[in-house]
């Protein structure tokens, strides 16, 4: 079963590091049909979606101008400041 017909299985590998899953190992499965072969790869992964998921929603809203005017307006310690050499709307 070789050649370009073959296709891989979901659980032939872990998704994130590519290593071989074994028959008699723990096998950790994150949304329906993604495999790890660790605890650790399968962390690894959800920490990267949610930090994708956060990056794309504060991303929609700025888009959408909804973002919190405490973020629009940047860190605390720089509310008020003004660089040299900078405009400043009023």
């Amino acid at each position: 079963m070789g050649g370009a017909g073959h296709s891989v299985h979901f659980l032939d590998a872990c998704f994130l590091c590519r290593k071989p899953l074994a028959s008699n190992r723990d096998i950790f499965m994150y949304r329906g049909d993604t495999a790890f072969c660790s605890d650790e790869c399968r962390s690894a992964q959800m920490a990267a979606d949610e930090a994708a998921e956060r990056r794309k929603a504060r991303a929609k809203a700025v888009t959408h101008g909804t973002l919190p005017a405490r973020e629009a307006e940047g860190p605390p310690q720089e509310r008020g400041k003004v660089r040299a050499g900078s405009i400043q709307a009023l």
